[in-house]
């Protein structure tokens, strides 16, 4: 099990975001750090900075960079690689006070498209909320974003940068493989941290004030829901209450290299939670259709089929649940995939 180091509360954070090294950065971090072994042609790595965790509340004197102005103090870590007149930056964090948008949520309402880095991971290339030049990926529960400060970057740099990434500390790899996300998340860790309304899919959730209850063990089974789904293992699941008597499930499923593969279930009883069925679509582009599968009738949302990301809504034929699964991306993973482990759930 990883345990990260945090500040004992908002007082003790940086006043400015620190510089260090990258195997510095990783004692603080509930994620992989990673680092890249080669640069594009005539660049360099600058100086990176950590932004440290610390428990919700508000500090006693004003922290003049402190990051999102909303209580919460999550770890991040950020460097720049420069050339000549051309600048990119590096964000790497754990994304989880949500489902991460469509595997890139740094690319919302951006044309995305999909470019294996490996055997196993993809990235992908669009635009930022600011009009950058961008670029996401998922490596072993770390978001990676990428954004193009300054100049110009070919796409075949970037996928570059993405393959030399490495992780800082192989140790550190094996012991955050081996932590669920109940005890990395800082939501599930901090049930008082201001929540965050956000896209989730294809299809739109958005979960509003609620409390949840995030454990790693398996009570879902006496939901009626399997302990291990397409080949990857019960990770954690929580019971969120909603207001007016509402309630849902989460359920995480995870796997593969460095436990990145992951499946996410969010389920209710009919009409007693967030999720309205039919679903309304959300802005981001991608393909969608209303389909009938193993007797379900099933709104289902993508980018690419080889790739993913998915996500179903559908009721149980129990109808029992109204539910929605989501998917990560990734290199096998795609509708495929994603049918059959539809399929294992709903049977």
């Amino acid at each position: 099990m990883w345990q990260h180091r945090t500040c004992a509360n908002a007082s003790d954070l940086d006043n400015l975001t620190p510089t260090v090294t990258p195997a510095e950065a990783q004692a603080w971090c509930n994620f992989i750090v990673w680092i890249p072994e080669r640069l594009p042609a005539e660049c360099q790595l600058l100086s990176g900075t950590l932004r440290r965790e610390a428990p919700p509340g508000m500090p006693v004197e004003p922290i003049e960079d402190r990051g999102p102005r909303d209580g919460n103090y999550l770890s991040s870590y950020r460097f720049e690689i420069a050339g000549t007149d051309r600048t990119l930056r590096i964000k790497q964090f754990y994304y989880d006070w949500a489902f991460p948008a469509f595997d890139q949520p740094c690319l919302w309402k951006s044309h995305t498209h999909a470019v294996p880095i490996d055997d196993t991971h993809v990235v992908w290339f669009g635009v930022d909320f600011l009009g950058n030049q961008a670029a996401s990926a998922r490596l072993g529960r770390t978001t990676i974003e990428l954004s193009v400060l300054e100049g110009t970057f070919t796409e075949l740099e970037l996928l570059g940068l993405y393959q030399a990434l490495h992780p800082v500390d192989a140790g550190v790899v094996k012991a955050i493989a081996a932590t669920s996300h109940a005890q990395l998340s800082y939501w599930a860790r901090h049930a008082d941290a201001a929540q965050l309304v956000v896209p989730i899919g294809f299809w739109t959730f958005r979960r509003g004030a609620h409390q949840a209850n995030w454990s790693s063990t398996g009570w879902v089974a006496d939901q009626g829901f399997p302990v291990a789904l397409a080949g990857l293992d019960l990770d954690s699941a929580a019971h969120i209450q909603l207001d007016d008597n509402r309630a849902e499930i989460e359920v995480i499923y995870d796997g593969g290299r460095d436990r990145g593969v992951e499946l996410r279930l969010i389920a209710q009883r009919p009409g007693k939670g967030g999720l309205r069925i039919p679903a309304d679509p959300e802005p981001h582009p991608g393909q969608r259709e209303q389909i009938r599968h193993g007797g379900l009738d099933i709104q289902l949302g993508w980018i690419d089929e080889r790739y993913g990301p998915f996500q179903a809504v559908f009721t149980t034929p129990d109808q029992e649940w109204e539910a929605t699964l989501l998917s990560s991306a990734g290199v096998g993973l795609g509708r495929a995939w994603f049918l059959a482990a539809l399929d294992e759930l709903t049977r």
